[in-house]
């Protein structure tokens, strides 16, 4: 299936391996600013801080990304944003090797990376069903999550290697780098755009007015806006235990946890392979109860993460998160395409974005504190529990609503 897709259509080959290559620089990057907070503060606050910056600018832009993602020529858009991310990052090796990298510098350049990415992502995503037919759909949404996941298999491998030889600074090298090829090979992609918006005229009244126009579309929408709002629930209770509380916990439990921390990693990412190739021939169309029963296997892994007492309890609760996780992502950008007229997409998957970060941001702030007294592992248990229970009750309430009884 995947091997004929890729040879009949070559836009979408270089399309995900401009993803590819793009993310494996992403998850060196994500895992060097964390690495190296911790590093200079030895502070989980300090840690937390850093992985804010990364949801901030898509609370405050996101929402305009996805108008713009609508209006402009999408491939061209891409190609000059990857091309103005690269320099960023190389400022920072500068800095290291001058002995002036200092904690504030981490905060500015994060926030700025994840900036171009409030404009980059929805036309990103909006681009996928412009180089592929509704045919296609499934298998390419399976490739493209294969891919964006599967670069958490070979980024740990690759920061392992880098940790113990060049460093964890050249993380930000090897991202630099691949913006570059990222470019390039979106500069292959054989699609016809119209020429759209020119920027100097377009004004905020006319993003006020387009956001408007989804804002109407969406109240009339009943499964878009259940989607919504169980995957800010369950993007709150994980996003905190998932990106700081795990490598916390084992830094409590071992010595070397960066280096575990980033075996898990691949461990996850393998499983993400597997069950996104697998996914293709056992679901050809996504509904809501899908997504919800996937939400209720990726609670269960937070569940067992809590309960570990050891390296193969982690890599189990790493293997049964893998497998509800992709399967629910996958789920929430089918019915976001199936559903969402195309001419509102880029501002379908920004209002998807802007309400994860969202989430992403309460969660930060939340679970932050409570982590200055509550045990790290009581953290994971609870939010385990929460969203296995939340995902259970939406399930019931969707079939009660599905045979006809009124709440």
């Amino acid at each position: 299936m995947y091997f004929t897709l890729l040879r009949k259509n070559q836009s979408l080959f270089y399309y995900l391996a401009s993803t590819g290559i793009t993310n494996l620089g992403n998850v060196m990057t994500g895992l060097a600013f964390l690495f190296l907070a911790f590093d200079l503060t030895e502070s989980s606050l300090h840690v937390t801080g850093v992985a804010a910056t990364q949801v901030i600018p898509y609370l405050l832009f996101g929402l305009v990304g996805g108008v713009l993602a609508d209006w402009v020529p999408k491939r061209k858009w891409m190609i000059r944003i990857e091309m103005m991310r690269a320099p960023l990052l190389l400022v920072l090796v500068m800095f290291y090797y001058i002995n002036l990298l200092a904690y504030w510098h981490l905060i500015a350049v994060s926030f700025i990376i994840h900036l171009f990415g409030c404009f980059f992502n929805p036309a990103h995503r909006a681009l996928l069903p412009l180089i592929t037919e509704e045919s296609e759909r499934t298998a390419a949404n399976s490739l493209l999550d294969t891919v964006t996941r599967g670069m958490t298999v070979i980024g740990p491998i690759i920061s392992i290697l880098f940790i113990q030889t060049i460093g964890v600074i050249h993380f930000f090298t090897l991202d630099a780098l691949t913006y570059l090829v990222s470019a390039w090979l979106l500069a292959k992609v054989k699609l016809e755009e119209a020429r759209g918006r020119q920027m100097a005229g377009i004004k905020f009244k006319s993003i006020f007015f387009a956001l408007n126009d989804f804002r109407v579309w969406l109240k009339n929408v009943f499964v878009i806006r259940r989607l919504f709002v169980v995957t800010g629930i369950i993007v709150f209770l994980h996003t905190w235990v998932w990106q700081v509380g795990l490598l916390l916990m084992l830094h409590e439990t071992m010595s070397e946890a960066e280096a575990f921390y980033s075996v898990l990693l691949s461990v996850f990412g393998g499983t993400v392979i597997f069950v996104n190739l697998l996914i293709p021939y056992l679901v050809k169309q996504f509904t809501l109860p899908i997504y919800f029963y996937s939400a209720i296997i990726w609670g269960s892994g937070i569940v067992v993460l809590s309960l570990a007492s050891g390296p193969i309890g982690y890599f189990i609760g790493m293997i049964v998160s893998a497998l509800g996780l992709p399967l629910s992502g996958l789920a929430r950008v089918y019915l976001l395409q199936k559903f969402v007229p195309r001419e509102m997409l880029g501002r379908g998957f920004s209002f998807n974005a802007v309400l994860l970060y969202a989430a992403n941001l309460l969660s930060l702030a939340l679970f932050a504190g409570l982590a200055t007294f509550i045990p790290i592992s009581s953290l994971f248990l609870g939010s385990g529990l929460l969203m296995v229970c939340i995902s259970v009750l939406y399930l019931l309430i969707h079939f009660r609503n599905a045979l006809g009884v009124k709440p």
